[in-house]
């Protein structure tokens, strides 16, 4: 089975464990206080971007639209041949590596570098728009992102607790699956299901919220102030579990790599266990969310400053930067190193002996990074998150309560992003 997280321990460290999360604690303190004697007024609520006219009219171009489908198709193709039929062993089947990190982890920088370029070279899409329908039944009331959530669930289920969640053919039958539920789903309810029911294109559009490219309102690509973009993220209570399910999901990522749970669940079925310790973390960081939404300022908010998905949905924008963070500092050295062998596998995608990149033989690199410099990117990306969760909840905060009462209200957030801090840190590097 691919090891399926982060490498690096507590080793790598170049200061003391107890170091690091007091002095990355005191940032996200230190950032929070700034703000409240400096930044009284919201800055990130309504400012345009510099319009791409050039950019634009490239990629609405029709041969960019059909360059980037047939990508997409392509990838799709590659990924479900080599699953369904290239070799049985994980480490000799680039699909594993394919799903797991290159598109997986991938999504992270392409969305951050993009911005919504997913949905253009999403292929379930392409698949479905195939079958014209004259009308399409109407999604029903209520529905949210709860679709893209549980297909997300899901997917985690399977790269951290199924021990067989790298098994080539086990891949072939998640992503043969997915792809068919999505596409009958599109074709159903048409090109509006896969925004709030496919679970990367949902991740990937979100994600692309804090991209300094995105839409304008007249749809042209623009340049922005990337917080400017995430404070447009919507307030669903659907994207509120997506976001809390992608946290509590990494932190027990980490968690399951400590010797302690190693311990404790030695003498267990693996399967049962695992399980309820994905619920129990994803549990405990929903909680302490909207625990610390829906007590920051409650009582001072302005009437109808927020909508149906109350504060937790008003501050859940403040959570993309965080999820990031956690997700570079658990992938980072596995996407270096683990994604080379994506790329030294697809010389013989299919397990024919063939060496079409003249690749065989290659091995992994594993010298070019060096352990401190591991540790510094996932602590620096963890911290930086935090501070980007900060600044963003800090101007919404802003936006919806009076001046005086704009510090006081924001303690309890701000109680939550110093604990998902200091425990990120611990997860990362005690693992």
């Amino acid at each position: 089975m691919l090891p399926l997280h982060g490498i690096g321990g507590r080793g790598d460290l170049p200061v003391p464990l107890w170091l690091a999360i007091y002095s990355a604690g005191a940032a996200v303190a230190v950032s929070f206080f700034a703000l409240a004697a400096f930044w009284s007024r919201p800055r990130f609520e309504s400012v345009a971007g510099r319009p791409l006219e050039f950019l634009t009219r490239i990629v609405d171009h029709p041969a960019t639209r059909v360059v980037l489908k047939l990508a997409g198709l392509a990838a799709l193709a590659l990924l479900l041949g080599a699953a369904w039929f290239g070799n049985l062993e994980p480490s000799l089947n680039p699909a594993p590596t394919w799903l797991y990190v290159w598109i997986w982890v991938g999504i992270i920088p392409l969305s951050l570098l993009c911005g919504p370029i997913w949905r253009l070279a999403n292929p379930l899409r392409t698949i479905a728009g195939l079958v014209r329908r004259t009308s399409y039944r109407r999604l029903p009331d209520g529905i949210a992102y709860w679709p893209a959530v549980a297909g997300l669930a899901g997917f985690l289920w399977l790269e951290l607790v199924y021990p067989d969640g790298s098994d080539p053919r086990v891949v072939a039958i998640f992503a043969t699956t997915y792809a068919v539920l999505n596409v009958a789903a599109g074709i159903v309810y048409g090109p509006s299901w896969f925004a709030i029911g496919d679970s990367f294109e949902v991740y990937a559009e979100t994600l692309a919220r804090l991209s300094p490219l995105g839409r304008g309102a007249d749809g042209r690509l623009e340049l922005r102030n990337p917080l400017a973009g995430l404070a447009t993220t919507p307030q669903q209570p659907g994207l509120v579990g997506l976001l809390c399910l992608l946290l509590g999901s990494t932190a027990f990522d980490g968690l399951s790599r400590w010797s302690v749970w190693t311990r404790l669940t030695g003498g267990l079925d693996h399967i049962p266990a695992y399980t309820v310790g994905l619920i129990a973390a994803v549990a405990i960081v929903t909680a302490l969310f909207l625990l610390a939404a829906r007590t920051t300022g409650a009582a001072q908010i302005r009437p109808g400053a927020v909508g149906a998905a109350g504060l937790p949905g008003a501050f859940v924008h403040s959570l993309v930067p965080i999820a990031i963070g956690y997700a570079v500092a658990h992938y980072f050295s596995f996407a270096m190193f683990q994604g080379q062998e994506g790329w030294l596998l697809a010389t013989d995608p299919f397990g024919r002996g063939w060496d079409l990149l003249g690749t065989s033989g290659t091995r992994i690199d594993y010298a070019f990074l060096g352990t401190g410099l591991i540790a510094g990117v996932q602590i620096g990306a963890i911290v930086l998150g935090h501070v980007l969760g900060v600044v963003s909840a800090h101007d919404r905060a802003a936006d919806l309560f009076r001046r005086r009462q704009l510090r006081r209200a924001q303690y309890p957030m701000l109680a939550a992003m110093v604990a998902f801090t200091a425990g990120g840190i611990a997860l990362v590097t005690a693992s």
